[in-house]
């Protein structure tokens, strides 16, 4: 089983990442169920063709006069895709994964029902309700990825799809959630709801980014001066940072290059920007968005791994 974590029961870790999933999925809860559902939105995933489910069964049921429970259609769904995703592809969905399609399934239909108004929504305003749903949504699903568990659903449909046909996981999962927007155009028959679908799958994709990696982006730097000395010393006393020499030959003189990489914040970028600007105008600088630095100087390799 050698994509299954062996964790200690009821350490500091256990309890923060299942906190993580607990949070995770209630706050994914909410944002289905206040601005994505009310709106028909199907941001992909298998709560998406719940939703779908869920106002094509309208008035079907006498138990469920308003349609078919989302959460529980999710849930109905994600226990044996599960099943079938170990028998699969292995044991790599461990007990956060069950433990976080639960939750959220069961965070959503509480919820809905506990709403005096049902399905309506929070905000009336389409656009809005995609932004303000989609962040929640990718906030929601960051924090569950922090804890190392999967959302189930599609992404147990894409790397079953990506096994078989050699497509990249990625592109798989887009494709898997594509359909799904699709089928929520051809059941709503409206043309705005994919177009409103994918401005939600867009922002929470942006906001999982977010969650799990932080706002404050490092830039990583490239750095191709006869002064690398002079900015090595800028570097390694001014600035308090570290860096590496790489060797490199120009394509055109064919003379050998001092490279200079180093990570500094942004603020620090400007400082070593400029005095670059002054000792040799002529330098070549390549500034990176560095969006997650583990090493000595910034966070510990060891210690994301024991958060």
């Amino acid at each position: 089983m050698p994509f299954l974590q062996k964790e200690k029961l009821f350490s500091l870790k256990w309890f923060k990442e299942y906190a993580f999933i607990t949070l995770g999925s209630f706050i994914l809860a909410v944002g289905f169920v206040y601005f994505i559902s009310p709106h028909k939105i199907v941001p992909g995933g298998i709560y998406g063709v719940g939703i779908v489910v869920h106002y094509l069964t309208k008035g079907l049921f006498s138990f469920w006069p308003e349609g078919f429970p989302v959460g529980l259609f999710a849930l109905l769904v994600n226990i044996p895709l599960t099943i079938v995703g170990i028998k699969v592809l292995g044991p790599r969905f461990g007990v956060k994964t069950v433990v976080g399609f639960v939750l959220t399934s069961v965070f959503m239909d509480l919820i809905t029902y506990l709403r005096p108004v049902g399905d309506a929504a929070l905000v009336e305003d389409v656009l809005l309700s995609c932004v303000f749903g989609g962040v929640l949504l990718g906030v929601g699903l960051g924090f569950i990825f922090k804890s190392r568990a999967s959302s189930g659903g599609s992404a147990i449909i894409s790397m079953i799809l990506s096994k078989y046909t050699g497509i990249q996981l990625g592109q798989s999962l887009i494709y898997v959630d594509s359909v799904i927007v699709i089928f929520g155009l051809v059941a709503f028959g409206e043309w705005q709801i994919p177009l409103y679908s994918w401005v939600v799958i867009y922002i929470t994709g942006r906001a999982i980014d977010i969650t799990i990696e932080g706002f404050d982006y490092n830039k990583a730097l490239l750095i191709i001066s006869d002064k690398h000395e002079e900015i090595k010393n800028k570097i390694l006393v001014d600035l308090e940072r570290g860096g590496t020499y790489l060797k490199g030959n120009g394509m055109y003189s064919g003379q050998e290059k001092q490279i200079i990489y180093t990570v500094v914040s942004r603020r620090e970028v400007a400082i070593l920007e400029q005095y670059i600007s002054q000792i040799d105008p002529d330098a070549f600088i390549t500034v990176m968005d560095a969006k997650e630095i583990l090493g000595e100087g910034f966070q510990s390799l060891k210690n994301k791994m024991d958060d």
